[in-house]
């Protein structure tokens, strides 16, 4: 952050242009993008564009027929975490994980501001629509900058919802600062920063919901961006492993009753067939 290293005041510069119009199937998104930061005064080196995926999806022709918006759900779920019926009886909130490996609700699919009987997908490769928009408007604008695609998500300890990093160029998605010290000289051991997510959440602030800005710039993070694309948002994805929030709690409960009704036919049945065998073999001792 600008002026953190002279021991200054640590500022950043969060601001989204207007008047980008909407985006139809196979706008040239560089240039489309390109020309709002110019007409909004360029940018400088180490800034941070911050893009909605909604307009990538757009771009990209990611919008498809779906008289039904359930079932494309459904086609782009790979694993259901969590259902939960809704009060007013339209169809219950699904919780999922997708084919990008993002746990979302409705797998991302958005029907908002798109025409009727068509739904919006999420880019097909997030990090590379990221990195193929880093490459052009650094060429186009000739400034060293990272590119964040963002998109809303829920959280599974809070309430509400907040714009996370789903691809990501330029910038490293996870700060490490473990092995650094504290404030106090004690050692970190667990603080891992979730750094494109902070900057794709700092920016809807700026852009909004509703109000025609889907690029933002954020300024005062230079030092972070970096001369390669970096590993893109991919690394923000928990393994399924580490993850404590795999299933839903009604889920996960269900998924133990079943298992534990397993185990216990599978030792029941076990037993009953060494008793029988005890059995049989007294019977014959007897012949």
């Amino acid at each position: 952050m600008s002026g953190a290293q002279a021991g200054g005041p640590a500022r950043l510069l969060v601001w989204a242009p207007g008047g980008m119009g909407e985006v139809a199937p196979g706008d040239d998104l560089v240039a489309r993008v390109g020309d709002l930061l110019a007409a909004d005064g360029g940018l400088e080196d180490g800034d941070v564009v911050v893009v909605t995926s909604k307009i990538v999806s757009k771009a990209e022709g990611r919008v498809v027929q779906a008289a039904d918006r359930e079932d494309a759900i459904t086609a782009e779920t790979v694993r259901v975490v969590a259902t939960r019926a809704r009060p007013d009886g339209t169809p219950a909130l699904r919780i999922v994980e997708n084919r990008l490996g993002l746990v979302m609700a409705a797998a991302g699919v958005d029907a908002s501001n798109t025409p009727d009987g068509t739904v919006l997908l999420l880019p097909e490769d997030p990090d590379a629509s990221a990195s193929r928009l880093r490459r052009g408007l650094q060429e186009r604008l000739g400034v060293r900058l990272a590119v964040v695609l963002s998109d809303t998500a829920g959280r599974p300890w809070r309430d509400g919802l907040t714009d996370m990093a789903i691809g990501v160029a330029g910038l490293p998605p996870l700060l490490d600062l473990r092995g650094g010290l504290d404030a106090h000289g004690r050692p970190l051991s667990v603080t891992v920063t979730a750094l494109a997510d902070e900057v794709a959440a700092a920016t809807e602030l700026v852009r909004g919901k509703a109000e025609g800005r889907p690029v933002a710039v954020v300024r005062g993070l230079g030092g972070s961006v970096t001369d390669d694309d970096g590993p893109g948002a991919r690394v923000l994805v928990r393994p399924s492993e580490e993850d404590l929030f795999r299933l839903g709690s009604a889920e996960a409960h269900e998924e133990g009753r079943r298992e534990g009704y397993r185990a216990g036919w599978a030792e029941g049945h076990d037993a009953g067939y060494e008793a029988g065998v005890r059995a049989a073999g007294a019977a014959a001792a007897e012949d």
